[in-house]
């Protein structure tokens, strides 16, 4: 049997960490490594502004890290919090708003991979997300924040499809680029998940608007907020010893972003 829903598909907690939880290992290895190397402290507590179901956190804790971080969306948070219940750790994450936040101790290091920052509306919000992680790190601790630039030069991907398996539940997921308005600075994007279960066939549609960067608004942007060198970047493949050189071709980028004094 088949239907279809048009909603917010961070309600479905569940099927969006099968599909974002398939690549762990490659990010988790990526983490670790980047911590051990540009951290000028031991990493012991970390942190993820708009961390969703937290498929890394729970991973980083299980490894002896303390965990914890935000996110917006309630039934992500109880999602993460009863998954760390169930591991024996904290229920650590907490309902709040990436651009205006607070931590209760600082923390050696804080990451957010996945494009989430570009659900930012506005320069002043991106800004003030900035500001907020810089506040929440030690001296010396590292942000490593990862994103889809805009390139200036060659033709954008304009479109992107892939796959998560957890037990007997598979889910797909086809994103595309509706509209891009590069004066305004923003981008439609449709998305949708097609969820196959042993007794139920299904999708979830929605539809998301993500701010824009090209590789020099970002230079422009970190320079604007103090307090932060970039140490190194990377492309989404998460090679730790093939760093990339940031270009007017380049989308998809990891900005390693330590903070200074």
């Amino acid at each position: 049997m088949a239907s279809d829903i048009y909603g917010n598909l961070y309600d479905y907690p569940q099927y969006y960490d099968i599909l974002f939880g398939a690549d762990w290992k490659e990010e988790f290895r990526f983490l670790i490594g980047c911590f051990e190397r540009f951290a000028e402290q031991r990493v012991r507590r970390v942190f993820e502004p708009a961390c969703g179901t937290g498929r890394l956190l729970v991973k980083l804790a299980q490894a002896g890290y303390r965990v914890s971080g935000n996110d917006l969306n309630e039934k992500a948070v109880a999602y993460c919090n009863a998954r760390l219940r169930r591991k024996g750790f904290p229920a650590s994450v907490r309902v709040g708003d990436m651009s205006d936040f607070q931590v209760a101790r600082p923390v050696d290091a804080a990451f957010n991979l996945i494009n989430t920052v570009r659900h930012l509306p506005t320069e002043r919000a991106m800004e003030s997300h900035l500001r907020c992680v810089h506040d929440a790190l030690r001296p010396g601790g590292i942000y490593l924040l990862g994103l889809h630039l805009t390139p200036t030069q060659g033709t954008p991907i304009e479109d992107e499809a892939w796959t998560g398996r957890r037990g007997r539940v598979e889910v797909s997921s086809y994103m595309w680029s509706k509209e891009l308005d590069r004066r305004k600075r923003n981008e439609r994007l449709g998305i949708r998940f097609e969820i196959r279960t042993p007794t139920r066939t299904f999708s979830i549609e929605d539809e998301m608007n993500y701010r824009t960067y090209t590789a020099a608004q970002m230079d422009q942007l970190l320079d604007r907020v103090p307090g932060f060198e970039v140490i190194e970047t990377y492309d989404f493949l998460y090679r730790f010893d093939e760093p990339i050189v940031v270009g007017p071709r380049t989308e998809d980028v990891v900005y390693v972003l330590r903070r200074q004094g």
